[in-house]
């Protein structure tokens, strides 16, 4: 293996570490605080994750990291995401030529569009 691919591999798995206990972090706030549990996350219309995430890349015209893909959903949409949720979900939508394309680690954007 590269050093180069090393360094992508140890990248994405420090990243997805880094989500998974960020995401730990919220829920054990959320319970100290006395909060329940976040809603699922769709909008009044009922649109999807993967719906949302597509409306956001279409508006900028280009790839976007997944945490600036969350920032503007929570702005433009006031929802918020679980992220890993979303990697997951548009990452399974890449593996199957489905609407997105990956073009660097944690970065999205709609196939066709440069």
């Amino acid at each position: 293996m590269e050093e180069k691919d090393k360094q992508v591999l140890r990248d994405t798995v420090l990243e997805a570490m880094e989500a998974s206990l960020d995401a730990q972090l919220r829920a054990v706030r959320r319970l100290r605080a006395g909060k329940p549990e976040a809603p699922a996350a769709r909008s009044k219309k009922g649109r999807s994750q993967v719906d949302l995430a597509e409306d956001i890349l279409r508006r900028a015209g280009k790839a976007l990291h997944v945490s600036e893909i969350l920032e503007r959903v929570a702005r433009t949409h006031q929802v918020q995401i679980d992220r890993e949720s979303l990697v997951s979900a548009l990452s399974k939508k890449v593996d199957r030529g489905d609407r997105f394309e990956r073009t660097a680690p944690n970065v999205f954007g709609l196939r066709g569009r440069r």
